[in-house]
């Protein structure tokens, strides 16, 4: 087992500054994805961002980050033992916090609510990462490793039941505003534990504990990562409070209007991109999409649009 020195353990059971700046990086990271989702669900943007590979990267990148960040906190949490009564606590916080989102997203998405978010993640693995403080790092990356291709190599229709979409191993995704299963995820758990294992074993570690933040910029982003917890199911209240207010003002982005109108007349998103591009040139009013999309467009608009949609069919027909 991966040698501990009495002053990296000691070190381990203060407050990290550094630990929490990397927090809140993750924090303000997800601040500024789910900005930008709000204006695609909003339509306030033309892009869709679920659909360019780049924003799931991104997503996914926060997601890992948080969940790693979990795993180093437990190593530094029970570097000198388990501390049964502070993890429980932290236990019950997580779980009521995962399970508020839940019953809120029910009510507020009930076709999409999330029932295993990243919360409901931390949860889990905090409990499912114990057995594995106390085991050598090659054995922990081992897991990681197994964790992080079981998708890969025991995905089964017969997993696709409800009950079980918490594992994610099932042969397609459940339908939901945030899905971060055990497998893979549970992989980056494990990691966060072999690099707090690996980081209290060097020297190097007491410096890293003992450093500060000494500017604005990095007390902020200490003080997000404290509050991680409260900023993360807050904001999005806030955000879509603003936003879609934003949106009754202004209405909705022409070309996300158009794809809209497309899509519930044609139903061919691969058709759709190109004739909006084409008839956005003739009709770019963005009034004239907000009475569209909710049936208050007098004839003449209908006309206008028709017209258009013709000309360029006639340019871009259906393959």
């Amino acid at each position: 087992m991966t040698a501990i020195s009495v002053q990296a353990r000691t070190a381990a059971s203060q407050r990290w500054d550094a630990i929490d700046v990397a927090r809140g990086v993750a924090i303000a990271a997800m601040i500024v994805y789910h900005f930008s989702w709000d204006l695609s669900f909003l339509q306030l943007i033309g892009t869709n961002i679920l659909q360019v590979p780049a924003w799931r990267w991104f997503a996914r990148g926060i997601a890992g980050s948080f969940l790693a960040l979990a795993g180093f906190g437990l190593v530094l949490a029970h570097a000198q033992g388990f501390r049964r009564i502070p993890f429980l606590k932290r236990l019950m916080k997580v779980g009521s916090a995962a399970l508020a989102v839940t019953l809120v997203t029910y009510f507020a998405f009930p076709e999409s609510y999330i029932f295993f978010g990243i919360l409901h993640c931390i949860a889990v693995s905090s409990v499912l990462a114990l057995p594995f403080l106390r085991l050598h790092p090659a054995l922990i990356l081992g897991a990681a490793a197994f964790c992080l291709l079981a998708p890969r190599l025991f995905t089964s229709p017969a997993l696709d039941a409800p009950w079980l979409d918490w594992l994610g191993l099932g042969a397609s995704d459940p339908l939901t505003n945030d899905y971060v299963p055990i497998f893979p995820w549970f992989g980056l758990v494990l990691i966060g534990v072999v690099a707090g294992k690996l980081l209290l074993a060097q020297q190097e570690t007491l410096s890293l504990a003992r450093w500060r933040a000494d500017n604005p910029f990095s007390k902020i982003l200490v003080w997000a990562g404290r509050k991680s917890l409260p900023i993360y199911l807050i904001h999005q209240i806030v955000l879509l409070g603003i936003l879609y207010g934003i949106a009754q003002i202004v209405g909705p982005n022409p070309s996300a209007a158009c794809r809209q109108i497309c899509l519930m007349q044609n139903g061919s998103p691969a058709l759709c991109p190109s004739v909006c591009s084409c008839i956005l040139q003739q009709v770019p009013e963005r009034d004239l999409w907000q009475r569209l999309l909710t049936n208050k467009a007098a004839d003449e608009d209908n006309t206008r649009i028709s017209r258009a949609a013709q000309q360029c069919m006639r340019q871009s027909p259906p393959s």
